[in-house]
């Protein structure tokens, strides 16, 4: 029996990247899933090759968010699983830095993480069975490596925020079953990204990890589907590296 079989996902920012491979492992695990993302051509296409459903929305604006979650559970009947993937990075030196951007930098992911894990939340407590030990799942992604790095303090202070959003969220919903955590990525590569970097830096970053390689987006769907599995049942709160040993704590 597959893993996420008749479980119903919502996943932001899953057009691209990690969250594309997120949504191509859950559907080959059985879930049927919901795609939220600005970039609408990649989302339906990839709705239309895992058989899921497309919503094409800002994940900055509050009040779409907020309108594209309740279209989405409308659509799935429900949710069990939210895969909370949205974000966006940015690169400045400290010392050049205006206060605004700093805030500006929340309103994703932060900011849409939290209004899609309050619609997923409600409607995960309206459909608990009394009986039932976990009501639903909440995955967050956000970094290993950001706070390490110089020249990403957008970055870095957005990341933090959604790790110690994960903890808190992981307190007040564990009481209706609902476990919360949080995935950080390390250097993660694309095939794409191979030409343009070359092989030289790619080399550079590889021999940080005791693996000898760098990061896949693939790595990091099998570990969000662990999360999604009833195998994690027992697990809240956490926030797990997927960095190949290059962040160890």
């Amino acid at each position: 029996m597959k893993r996420l079989s008749g479980r119903r996902v919502v996943v932001t920012g899953g057009a691209e990247g990690i969250g594309a491979a997120i949504v191509r492992v859950f559907a080959a695990e059985g879930a049927t899933v919901a795609i939220l993302d600005r970039c609408g051509e990649e989302a339906a296409l990839l709705a239309a090759e895992v058989g899921g459903y497309a919503c094409v929305v800002d994940l900055s604006d509050v009040a779409a968010t907020r309108e594209a979650m309740e279209k989405a559970l409308g659509r799935l009947g429900g949710i069990d699983v939210l895969v909370n993937n949205a974000g966006a990075r940015r690169f400045a030196p400290l010392l050049e830095m205006e206060a605004a951007e700093l805030g500006q930098a929340f309103a994703t992911p932060a900011q849409c993480m939290l209004i899609a894990i309050q619609a997923a939340a409600w409607a995960m407590i309206g459909m608990r069975a009394p009986a039932e030990d976990c009501a639903g799942k909440v995955i967050n992604v956000a970094s290993a490596g950001g706070p390490a790095s110089g020249g990403q303090a957008h970055y870095a202070a957005a990341k933090a925020a959604v790790t110690a959003l994960t903890r808190v969220a992981a307190h007040e919903l564990g009481p209706h079953g609902i476990t919360v955590n949080c995935l950080c990525p390390g250097y993660l590569l694309d095939r794409a990204e191979v030409a343009p970097r070359g092989t030289r830096e790619l080399d550079t970053w590889s021999v940080l990890s005791p693996l000898g390689r760098l990061g896949a987006p693939q790595d990091v769907a099998r570990a969000a589907l662990f999360l999604a599995s009833s195998d994690s049942d027992y697990l809240t709160g956490d926030s797990l590296d997927i960095a190949g040993g290059m962040v160890l704590r």
